[in-house]
């Protein structure tokens, strides 16, 4: 049996990913610092949780370990007025210090890199082998840590970087800061979806669990090359614009509204859904990718979930919980908001290291 260590374990994905391996026979330990500890929607499955900053991994933490799954980094903006530099260049020194105890140690190394590198992209479809135009900090941080893989790669050490698409559906630490499951959210809990650009731009989608199964596909995967191996993770049918995304929720969620939030600014009084890099209702991050590698590398691979099918799933839970206004605006479910908080309030130094211990985030 292999053991599988996660960082981030208790981020959106890594509460769903580290139930999922276990149930595919996987030993699966969970590392993480606990910023969204609390920010549960519903319970999570009972797994092996260990409270500990990634900056802080040692060689004993890999004991007998066969793959890191590093999950863990910043997900958004930089934090209220922290200079970016400071939030986001400790995440690549920390993923580049975990890789080399992997290298060191002989054990497998799978990073969670992003589709968002491309950035732009016309009408073509971007393979791993396209120009890359990252639009963000955040994005700008993924294609680094790539870079560095790449550099420490050799015949001893062959480490995988999984470009996902956007990932959406149900989790029980959800994000309602990515934007189909934003959108979902809103319609149920308030029988309207708002925009916060004009719905022109392309995204790729990725289901969770379609994110899980690539994952477990990648752990499984006898890769000896001797350099880093990209894979765009996704399927060519969740290529969609935005507005395209809200016409399939308001088919799931009948009689919801749909409006622009240029129009109506007075609906996001608590700026949980305007988006600081979007100017003027328009959104330059806009690219539809090419998943044919993956189909090549991973033959039993494939996306089971479209997202006409996952936000029909996710609108039905929602229902069921139920979902209120309240719930979905909670703090917790945002990831920006969430870091402000914490370092606002003192419990997070500038390098966003605890400061004071919190009973419940």
């Amino acid at each position: 049996m292999k053991r599988v260590l996660v960082t981030g374990s208790l981020g959106y994905l890594g509460s769903v990913l580290t139930g999922y391996l276990a149930e595919c026979g996987f030993d699966c330990v969970g590392y993480d610092t606990g910023f969204f500890k609390g920010s549960v929607l519903y319970p999570p499955p009972p797994t092996r949780t260990v409270f500990r900053d990634a900056r802080n991994l040692t060689e004993a933490d890999l004991k007998n370990v066969d793959v890191v799954v590093h999950l863990a980094g910043i997900s958004n903006d930089p934090v209220g007025k922290l200079d970016a530099a400071r939030v986001y260049d400790p995440t690549r020194v920390y993923s580049l210090t975990i890789a080399r105890l992997c290298k060191r140690l002989g054990v497998k190394f799978i990073f969670a890199s992003s589709c968002s590198v491309y950035g732009l992209g016309e009408d073509e479809f971007l393979a791993e082998t396209s120009a890359t135009h990252p639009q963000t900090f955040y994005s700008l941080n993924k294609l680094q840590i790539e870079e560095d893989l790449a550099l420490i790669s050799d015949k001893e050490f062959s480490p995988m970087a999984l470009r996902f698409a956007t990932v959406f559906g149900p989790s029980p630490r959800i994000r309602f800061d990515v934007v189909v499951n934003m959108l979902t959210g809103m319609a149920v809990a308030n029988g309207t979806i708002v925009l916060n650009s004009n719905g022109l731009s392309w995204r790729p989608n990725l289901h969770i669990l379609d994110a899980c199964e690539a994952i477990r596909r990648a752990i499984e995967l006898d890769y000896r090359q001797g350099e880093l191996l990209i894979l765009n993770v996704g399927a060519d049918k969740n290529n969609l614009q935005v507005i395209e995304i809200a016409h399939i929720i308001q088919r799931a969620v009948p009689g919801c509204e749909l409006k622009f939030l240029v129009d109506n600014p007075e609906l996001d009084k608590e700026g949980l859904i305007r988006d600081r890099k979007i100017k003027s209702g328009g959104d330059t991050r806009t690219y539809k990718v090419s998943f044919d590698r993956i189909k090549q590398v991973l033959p039993e691979f494939e996306c089971k979930w479209n997202v006409e099918q996952g936000v029909r799933n996710m609108a039905t839970l929602l229902k069921e919980l139920p979902l209120s206004v309240e719930i979905f605006k909670s703090r917790g479910f945002y990831r920006l908001q969430q870091l402000e908080y914490l370092h606002a309030n003192g419990y997070l130094s500038d390098e966003l290291f605890w400061r004071k211990p919190v009973e419940q985030l």
